[in-house]
Parts: structure tokens; C-alpha cells; sequence
């Protein structure tokens, strides 16, 4: 294991993934700016895109832009390697961690053994990093963002991890830093980052993707039959708060990221009015708290089953992003 390198838990896998490849390698930068530079904030709602049979519902960009949207503020290569057979990708790891790299790799969250049982699943966009190996036994030491300190993981249950198959299949995935990251023009990249979110979420023509996503969610929910077809009903709202409340931060932290990064870019830009948009946004991420808990307990029964109810609420929530986008676009 490379002695300079020390273990950072995170939030969210990527940006707490990419936030210690960097501190590795000379730029400290949280989370927070980490996922609100890469302007990673997003809503998308893909009925075509399934996970595990169901409709994926994401709160943030698709895997590895956090990762690409870094390059060119910090003005970061990165190199990124896939392999078409396990034993290259395992033997190409192994030469790097012999070189003295840590290593970012995309892995699947229900092969990895350190995860405890009850809390795997099939996600196959799950990053870590790795930092060594150990000489006896081959076990690798891992540095995953999501949980307290460095973990070893089998070589066998790594490279299952590394090739599973399915949605997002990670196909041995590798990457890491092939120059140095520099530190950037912040009143440059700052305001040119939150703009591009504003665009995301206001300006996207996909009607799935942003305000206009969370609108066609909530039109689903009004489509679901909560008498006749109570079972699917109820799978399909289970997989939305799911995705919200397992995959990625839990609970809208999504929202709580940026707003943490809105509260940096107050400090460094010194301008309060972005640090008096975080707490706007912090109560919309409590409101979303509150939508997980109310689609929970319609699915257990302890509510009426009406899933329009749901859809209701998603457009309330639709509303309130929409308005707080165009006061971040009218600060800028």
C-alpha cells in the first residue's frame, strides 16, 4: 500500500473516489466540490433503462461524469482502461499497484464481500479505489468512500466485482491520473460550473431528464392502478425510493452535496447570496426526505395505497427545484 495515501469516507462512491485521487495527488478538494464542480447534480427518469426489471430513477449524471467533468478545470488527464477478458484486467491492476498507483475502478456493490449481506444489491456503478495488495495473500486493500477505513477485499470476489455483468456492466474498468491536477481560476470555473447545472435542470430537451423528468414521474404515479394492480404499484414506487434512498447518498443527499458546495463557492467567490441558496436547497432536500417516507409507507401498508398522492408531491417538488434554478441562474 502506498504510505502517502490516506482513506477519506465520502457520501457518494464517485465523488468521494475522485476527491481521494486528488488529495493523493497534491489538490484537496471535499466532496462537495468535487460533485458541484462537475456539475453532476441532475433528475433523470429512464423508462427504457431498466434495473432489475424496473425503471431507473437517478438523482445525479451518469457514471464517470464526475470523473471526465473534473478534466478540464483542473486541467487532469485521466487514463481509462477496459479489458474484454478478467485475467487481463486483473493482471494490468496488479501492474499499476506495483508501480506504486492507486488505482479507481468501477465495481458491482453485490460482489464485494466488506459490504455487509443485507445491504448488497445488483449496481454495477459502484467506485473505489484500490491502494496495494497484500504480498501473502493477494487480498487487496481498498479505499471505498462509502464505508469508515481501508478494507481488504479476495482477488477472486475484486474481479467478480470488476466484470459482472448487466445494466452498467463495469468491464474491468480502471482510472487514474497521468498528470498533475492544477488548482484552478475559481471565479472562472465556479460560475461556469453552476451555469451548466442550470442548463440540466431547466433547458434539457429530453422531457425526462431535470424539471421536466421529475414532471413525467410524477405522470407515472398517476398511471399506476393502486387497487387493480396493487403488486405492480408497489414494485414500481418501491423502486423509486429505492434508487433514491440506496443507490447513491440516501435520502436526497444529492441535494445536500451541492448545497454544501454552494456554501464553499459563498466562501471563496464571497458572495452570501449563494450561501442563502444552500439553505434553499437544503429544505428541498429535507422535502424529498419527505417524499421517501411517504412513498415507504404506502408500500408497507401502513397508508393508503393511492399513488397519485405521490404524483402530487413530485410536482410539488418539481415546482420548488424549478424556482430554486432560476434564482441560482439570476445570482449568477
Amino acid at each position: 500500500m502506498s504510505p502517502e495515501f490516506v482513506h477519506r469516507q465520502a457520501s457518494h462512491c464517485e465523488s468521494g473516489a475522485i476527491s481521494g485521487l486528488l488529495a493523493h495527488h497534491g489538490l484537496p478538494l471535499s466532496e462537495a466540490m468535487v460533485f458541484g464542480l462537475s456539475s453532476a447534480l441532475s433528475f433523470a427518469y429512464l423508462p427504457i433503462v431498466k434495473i432489475n426489471g424496473l425503471p431507473l430513477v437517478a438523482y445525479r449524471m451518469p457514471p464517470k461524469f464526475i470523473i471526465k467533468g473534473l478534466q478540464k478545470p483542473l486541467r487532469l488527464k485521466m487514463r481509462f482502461e477496459t479489458f474484454r477478458d478478467p485475467a487481463s484486467g486483473e493482471r494490468r491492476l496488479n501492474e499499476l499497484l506495483a508501480a506504486g498507483e492507486v488505482v479507481g475502478m468501477q465495481t458491482s456493490v453485490f460482489w464485494l464481500p466488506y459490504i455487509p449481506e443485507d445491504l448488497r444489491f445488483h449496481f454495477n456503478a459502484h467506485n473505489v479505489l484500490a491502494c496495494g495488495r497484500d504480498p501473502a495473500s493477494g487480498d487487496y486493500r481498498l479505499s471505498d468512500p462509502v464505508v469508515e477505513s481501508l478494507v481488504s477485499c479476495p482477488a477472486p470476489d475484486l474481479l467478480r466485482a470488476r466484470f459482472a455483468k448487466g445494466v452498467l456492466a463495469p468491464k474491468g474498468l480502471l482510472y487514474y491520473p497521468v498528470s498533475k491536477p492544477q488548482a484552478p481560476d475559481w471565479a472562472k470555473v465556479l460560475p461556469a460550473a453552476m451555469r451548466k447545472t442550470t442548463r440540466i435542470m431547466l433547458d434539457s430537451p429530453l422531457p425526462i431528464v431535470g424539471i421536466g423528468g421529475m414532471r413525467w414521474l410524477a405522470k407515472a404515479f398517476d398511471r399506476l392502478d393502486g387497487e387493480r394492480e396493487a403488486a405492480h404499484a408497489r414494485m414500481f414506487i418501491g423502486q423509486v425510493v429505492r434508487m433514491q434512498e440506496e443507490i447513491g447518498t440516501g435520502g436526497a443527499g444529492f441535494r445536500f452535496i451541492y448545497a454544501a458546495f454552494l456554501q464553499e463557492v459563498a466562501d471563496r467567490l464571497a458572495r452570501p447570496a449563494f450561501g442563502e441558496l444552500a439553505e434553499q436547497l437544503i429544505d428541498i432536500g429535507d422535502e424529498w426526505r419527505e417524499f421517501a417516507l411517504a412513498t415507504a409507507r404506502m408500500i408497507r401498508g401502513r397508508d393508503p395505497l393511492v399513488p397519485a398522492r405521490l404524483g402530487e408531491r413530485l410536482r410539488t417538488l418539481a415546482g420548488r427545484e424549478a424556482a430554486f434554478f432560476r434564482d441560482l441562474r439570476r445570482a449568477l
